[in-house]
Parts: structure tokens; C-alpha cells; sequence
């Protein structure tokens, strides 16, 4: 088995990064294909490993990547993997299952999802009506190029049940289920670190995260609430902030975001993902999540058992969830025994348990 890896973009450090990084201990040896990459935005977490780029490695596509969303179909089709490898294990929420390859090569897709802003992009794009006219041509072809890509590989694997069902609507496809892995020796329950008074929520600054609903939420509850991470939406989330018990944090280290979510009261977790995994994060740490009840965090959380689910994106679901949250009573030791199920060796297994079949 002579495996390339292939995964959209580096120039973030994000979930689907803590994945890639999960297949490169698994593959020691294999080269990275990938549009663009960039080693300070990764955190030199793949310093030192073979990374083949496109022709749209430059800084400011890096530093500007959706303005260059059309060009990445493209982009993508004119790579092509090496003929010594035999097999090719793409991660891909959208372009890299699109490579070339040898007509014998086998490929493996881990879809986090169909293309996001191909069959979602009102989520991703607030744009006027004339606007939405104007570029229905290029998200239509985006459409008809994902549901192309998404019928090259020989096996689709992905990361929920909830994308599952997405793949065989968009794709026609089925998908096995191979959750994502978080590291349980790292985030681990810690009894010495005792529970604040604070609430926690982790992630991109990006819009659909929903980080603005869990603010202004926290600007009525005025409970102590910590914000970790970084991203576009970052100032604007700022100056939302009436609250001073609302604090900001850049990155910080796994070590510290450990203690974090160890300490924390709760993990807030309003938006819709494809998978959630700082949801499964803090649960390996023993916290509960006050999530939505929709998307990923439908397989992660057990209502009334390891957190508290609420319907509907608003203010007031939202203040309601925190407060029935308060009144009950959670088990620590439970909630950690509930996430093992995403442990780093059970996705290492389950994944080379695939590839062996072919």
C-alpha cells in the first residue's frame, strides 16, 4: 500500500487540520497534495513533510482563498498524483477528492461534507438579490463539478450520519460513518481542576459558528463566558460585547485548552456542524454541552445525560438552555465515558480496517 494524501487547503489550523494530522501518523511516509499551504497559519504542524501544491500557492490567494473559490475546480483537476503511489486518501469538505490519478490508483474519500458553498452557499454568502442572480451560474456549476467529484472515488467515508444522509442527496451515494478522532490522552477528565463559574465556547470566528447569538444570549444571562479562537467575525463579536463577565481568547495551547474545558460550567455550542468536535472534545474532559439540536451534535450529546439541546437559533432558546442547565445535575465520569467512542485508536482502526479492503 503505497498511499498520497490529499486534502483541500492549509492555511488554517482547524478540525479537518486535527484530522489530517491523525492520517499523517497513520502514514508516516505520505506526501501532502494541497491547493495552497501555509506553515505559520498551520502552526508548523506539518513542517518537515513532502507538500506538493497548485499552481494558486501564492500568499494572496492564502490570505483571500474564497475570492478564488471558482479557480479551485480547476486548480485541483491540473494536479495529478504520482504514478508510484497506488492508492489515494483524500480529506476533503470540498475540492481535494477532485485530483488526478493513475487509471488503476484506488481512491478513498474521508468527505467531511459535499461542497459547502456549492449546495449551501446562502449560509456562507449574505449577498443582495442581484447579487444572488448574478452569481447563479457559478454556484450551479459548483454544484454539477462536487456531484462529478463526489462520484470518482471507489469508497466515500464520512463523519456523521448527518452528512451521511447529504451525500446520498447530493451524490447518490452511500457513506459509511467513521467518526472524526479527538485525542483522549490529551483532552482527558482531570478531577483536580474543579468546575468554575464560567460557561466556554470554542471554534473559527466565522458566521455560521453562531458566536454572536451566544454573545448577545450572555449579554442578557451576564454569567462569567470565555471565547477561544480567531477568525473574520472576531471585531465585529467584539463590539457586540455589552457584557464585561464576556472574555476573549486567541489560541491557546492543547495543554490549556485542556484546563478550559476541564473547568468550564458548559461548552456552548449553537451552530450546525457537520461533525462538532470541540463538542466531543470538552465531553472527553467531562463538561456538558448546551448544544442545538440539530446537525452533528445530535450524535455527540445525550439530552439530559451529557448536556442539554435547545431547537432554534435564538436569543431566548438559548438563555432557556442555560437555564435548565443550572438546575441539573451531571455526571463527570459519564459524560467522559460517552466520548471514548471518538478516541484517536478507534478512528486509526476503523479507517486501516477500510483500506484493507482494498
Amino acid at each position: 500500500m503505497n498511499i498520497a494524501l490529499v486534502h483541500d487547503y492549509l492555511n488554517q489550523y482547524g478540525g479537518a487540520e486535527r484530522v489530517l494530522e491523525t492520517l499523517c501518523e497513520i502514514f508516516p511516509d505520505a506526501p501532502i497534495y494541497t491547493l495552497f499551504y501555509d506553515e505559520e497559519e498551520t502552526l508548523g504542524k506539518f513542517k518537515g513533510k513532502k507538500i506538493i501544491t497548485s499552481f494558486l500557492d501564492y500568499k494572496f490567494v492564502r490570505n483571500n482563498h474564497r475570492l478564488f473559490i471558482p479557480l479551485m475546480p480547476l486548480a485541483i483537476f491540473l494536479m495529478k498524483v504520482d504514478k508510484k503511489f497506488n492508492m489515494v486518501l483524500s480529506a476533503s469538505a470540498g475540492f481535494a477528492k477532485g485530483i488526478r490519478y493513475e487509471k488503476n490508483t484506488i481512491h478513498i474519500s474521508y468527505c467531511y461534507t459535499p461542497l459547502r458553498y456549492a449546495w449551501e452557499y446562502y449560509k456562507y454568502f449574505n449577498w443582495k438579490p442581484f447579487l444572488k442572480t448574478l452569481s447563479a451560474p457559478l454556484f450551479w456549476y459548483l454544484r454539477k463539478w462536487d456531484r462529478w467529484a463526489g462520484r470518482k472515488p471507489q469508497k466515500l467515508i464520512t463523519v456523521s450520519e448527518h452528512i451521511a444522509k447529504k451525500i446520498k442527496d447530493y451524490y447518490e451515494r452511500k457513506a459509511d460513518v467513521i467518526y472524526p478522532p479527538v485525542d483522549t490522552s490529551k483532552f482527558t477528565l482531570n478531577e483536580k481542576i474543579k468546575k468554575g463559574d464560567y460557561f466556554l465556547a470554542v471554534g473559527r470566528m466565522m458566521h455560521y459558528k453562531k458566536f454572536d447569538l451566544i454573545i448577545k444570549a450572555f449579554n442578557k444571562l451576564n454569567l462569567p463566558l470565555l471565547i477561544v479562537g480567531i477568525g473574520p467575525e472576531l471585531n465585529k463579536l467584539k463590539n457586540i460585547t455589552t457584557s464585561s463577565n464576556i472574555k476573549f481568547l486567541s489560541f491557546v495551547s492543547n495543554e490549556q485548552l485542556n484546563f478550559l474545558y476541564n473547568g468550564a460550567q458548559a461548552l456552548i455550542f449553537p451552530q450546525i456542524e457537520d461533525f462538532g468536535l470541540v463538542a466531543a472534545e470538552a465531553q472527553a474532559c467531562g463538561t456538558p454541552i448546551i448544544a442545538l439540536n440539530r446537525g452533528g451534535a445530535r450524535e455527540i450529546v445525550k439530552d439530559g445525560q451529557t448536556g442539554v439541546f435547545f431547537d432554534n437559533q435564538s436569543i431566548d432558546d438559548l438563555i432557556m438552555a442555560v437555564k435548565k442547565f443550572q438546575i441539573k445535575k451531571f455526571n463527570r465520569e459519564n459524560i467522559r465515558k460517552s466520548a471514548l467512542r471518538f478516541s484517536k485508536n478507534r478512528f486509526k482502526k476503523e479507517i486501516l480496517k477500510i483500506l484493507a479492503r482494498y
